[in-house]
């Protein structure tokens, strides 16, 4: 639940690095809105500590000795939901491994701060993402402890983790987060429909998101046909993570998705992620479109910024175009949705009910640039019956060009 109204997010930093439990509990308390109520080094101090202190918002590190943060994570979600935070470094296994924690319920991810990394950007991007935590829903995962907790929910004192490991298994035990076989599920045998409708070339979707948005996005695109016309998307993520998630979902998609290069060409089929800390803005090219690539505007501390994208989008694609906007906290996407809205395009926003965070997809509706509100599992349907008139449309016009030649 939320803190009430008027107080101040208590906070819990979990990491066994000192110096980044410094920066981190530095970065909180200078926010007015927010305390650190607590630092841990490692999964089992944090126990006692939220049991204790009873938290609004963990900050988690992924890679801890005794358990790494994933294991612990799991636990954590399988039964008491805290919305957490996933700071984490950027090296390969590190982004496997903080994928893997969205997934299974992490609200949002920092990059650890290092080398030119800017502790200023770092407070600001920080208390943005716990001020979105703490109003979150995150989702209680039944599948996820590797055995069953004692206590069912940490509002009972007896709720315990398995004994602390001795340090003879601690490496053992810590290279868990590393090991990519246990960080990627299998990827399903599954047959995708395909539209069986042709639709116009010149179609494109334009997916936005931000806090909850990487297990969002997963779960449309999951269920698309791979032969879907193009597709872009703006998703809030540090720079480093973002080819690291649109390799994850190329692996488990039907459709191609790979993180977008400057002159891309958009075509049936692909899906192209902005990556971290760049805007992606769509440019018309005779009859298709192509991919720029800039570090422009900001939204929510970060880029890409959805609204970049839409309003290019716009412009670009106009009444062709189909906006959806998910999950995430703030206002960016609104704006673009409402100039999507007035070029003649469908728009969709995920429903409260399924967001994370109800923030991004609330401003748009309250500027009145929603076409469709969804629920996110609907969405998929939604967009294939969308696209559907478009098609009817297009054959029309076409059929009306041949009818009028000589």
């Amino acid at each position: 639940m939320p803190p009430p109204l008027g107080s101040r997010i208590k906070v819990l930093i979990i990491d066994d690095s000192a110096i980044v439990r410094k920066i981190l509990s530095e970065a909180v308390a200078a926010e007015p809105d927010m305390e650190v109520v607590g630092t841990a080094p490692d999964p089992y101090v944090a126990r006692e500590k939220i049991l204790a202190l009873r938290p609004d918002v963990l900050t988690l590190d992924i890679e801890m000795p005794r358990m790494d943060g994933l294991t612990f994570l799991k636990r954590l979600m399988h039964d008491t939901p805290i919305p957490t935070i996933i700071v984490s470094s950027l090296g390969q296994a590190s982004c496997a491994a903080t994928l893997e924690a969205l997934r299974c319920g992490a609200v949002d991810v920092l990059a650890k701060p290092s080398g030119p990394y800017s502790v200023g950007d770092l407070r600001l991007s920080l208390a943005a993402m716990i001020r979105g935590a703490a109003g979150a829903h995150p989702r209680i995962v039944r599948d996820l402890a590797p055995r069953p907790l004692r206590s069912p929910s940490f509002a009972s004192s007896s709720f315990t983790l398995s004994p602390a490991p001795s340090p003879a298994l601690e490496p053992a035990i810590a290279s868990y987060s590393v090991a990519p076989a246990h960080l990627l599920p299998p990827v399903p045998t599954l047959s995708f429909p395909s539209l069986s409708f042709p639709t116009d070339p010149r179609t494109v979707i334009a997916i936005g998101a931000s806090t909850g948005g990487t297990v969002a996005i997963q779960e449309i695109l999951l269920r698309l046909p791979a032969d879907m016309p193009a597709i872009v998307i703006s998703q809030h993520i540090p720079a480093g993570f973002s080819h690291a998630f649109s390799d994850r979902l190329n692996k488990i998609c039907p459709m191609e998705v790979r993180e977008a290069v400057d002159g891309d060409v958009l075509r049936r089929g692909l899906v192209l992620l902005a990556p971290g800390d760049h805007n992606l803005l769509l440019h018309r090219t005779g009859s298709g479109y192509t991919v720029q690539l800039q570090q422009g505007p900001q939204a929510c501390y970060l880029r890409p910024s959805v609204d970049v994208m839409f309003v290019s989008v716009a412009h670009a694609a106009g009444s062709r175009s189909v906006g959806v906007l998910l999950t995430g906290m703030g206002a960016d996407g609104a704006k673009g949705m409402l100039a999507l809205k007035r070029a003649g395009a469908p728009t969709i926003a995920q429903d409260e009910a399924s967001c994370v965070v109800y923030g991004m997809p609330r401003e748009a509706v309250r500027l009145g640039a929603v076409s469709t509100i969804a629920s996110l599992a609907d969405i998929p349907g939604v967009l294939t019956r969308t696209l559907k008139p478009q098609a009817s449309a297009a054959s029309h016009l076409h059929r009306a060009a041949q009818e009028t030649q000589p």
